[in-house]
C-alpha cells in the first residue's frame, strides 16, 4: 500500500499548494481521499482521470471535495465512456458539491454511497470503516485495510475516543493539525492540534503519523515539535509530492 499527498493546507490552498487531498494505491487499485482544492491538477500530472477507482470524502467541507466537480467532468465529458466513479461520504455531504452542474450533466458519472459506523466496506482489495467523529459538520474518521497494512485518516476533528480505535495499531495515521499547540475555545470541540495528533498517535500505537491541514503558511517545525513532545516514530508534514509505502 502507497499513499502519495497532493496537498495538505486547511481552508484554502496556499500558493503553489493544494487542499486535502491524498491517493491511496494498493494492487493497481487507486482510491482518492479528500479532492480538495487544487487537487485535480496534481492528480492529473501522474493518472488520467479515469484510473481514479473511488473517491472517499471524510466531510462536506469544500476543502476537502471542491475538486470533486472537475474530476467528474474530465472523466464525464471525456472522449472514451468511463463506468460510473463510486463516491463514498457521509449523509448529504456531497450535497453541494454536486448541485454546481445539472444533474444531467454528470448523469451516469458517479455512484453515492453513504459512510456508516460499524459498517465495513469492500473497495476492490481494500477494507474500508468508517468512524463518527465530532467536526462542525458530520465527519468520518477513515480507516483503510489492504495486504496486511491499514491507513487510518481523521479527516478534520475535535477530540473523540473513538480516534484511537480508529487509529490503532495503523502502519500510518494522517492526523488533521490545523493548530500546532492549542486550538481556540470557539473551535476547541470541532479541530485538532499537532499536540492532539502526537497524543493520538502514541495512545493508538501507530508506526508513522503524518500532520496534515495546517493553517495555509504555517511553518511546519512548531506542529512537529508539538507532536514529538508526545509521540516518539517517525513523524512528518503532508505536503504535495510526499509518499509514503507502507511496506516500508
Amino acid at each position: 500500500m502507497k499513499l502519495t499527498v497532493l496537498g495538505g493546507c486547511g481552508a484554502w490552498p496556499a500558493a503553489g499548494q493544494a487542499c486535502s487531498g491524498y491517493v491511496v494505491e494498493h494492487e493497481g487499485f487507486r482510491v482518492l481521499i479528500d479532492p480538495g482544492y487544487a487537487t485535480l491538477p496534481r492528480l492529473l500530472t501522474s493518472m488520467r482521470a479515469d484510473e481514479v477507482d473511488a473517491v472517499l470524502v471524510s466531510h462536506g467541507h469544500p476543502d476537502h471535495c471542491a475538486d470533486l466537480n472537475p474530476l467528474l467532468r474530465a472523466r464525464v465529458l471525456g472522449d472514451a465512456p468511463v463506468p460510473p466513479l463510486p463516491v463514498y461520504a457521509p449523509p448529504g455531504a456531497l450535497d453541494a458539491v454536486l448541485a454546481l452542474d445539472k444533474a444531467r450533466m454528470l448523469a451516469g458519472g458517479f455512484t453515492v454511497h453513504d459512510l456508516a459506523p460499524g459498517v465495513p466496506y469492500e473497495l476492490g482489495p481494500f477494507r474500508l470503516d468508517a468512524f463518527d467523529l465530532p467536526h462542525h459538520v458530520p465527519n468520518a474518521g477513515l480507516r483503510l485495510s489492504g495486504g496486511g497494512r491499514v491507513l487510518a485518516y481523521t479527516g478534520d476533528t475535535g477530540p473523540a475516543a473513538e480516534l484511537v480505535a480508529l487509529a490503532k495499531d495503523a502502519d500510518l495515521l494522517v492526523a488533521e493539525a490545523t493548530y500546532p499547540e492549542r486550538v481556540p475555545e470557539e473551535d476547541a470541540p470541532y479541530l485538532s492540534s499537532a499536540r492532539d495528533a502526537g497524543r493520538t498517535a502514541a495512545a493508538a500505537g501507530v508506526s508513522r503519523l503524518l500532520l496534515t491541514h495546517l493553517w495555509p503558511d504555517t511553518p511546519a517545525g512548531p506542529a512537529l515539535a508539538s507532536a514529538a513532545e508526545s509521540y516518539t516514530g517517525p513523524l512528518a508534514v503532508a505536503s504535495a509530492g510526499v509518499t509514503v509505502d507502507l511496506r516500508a
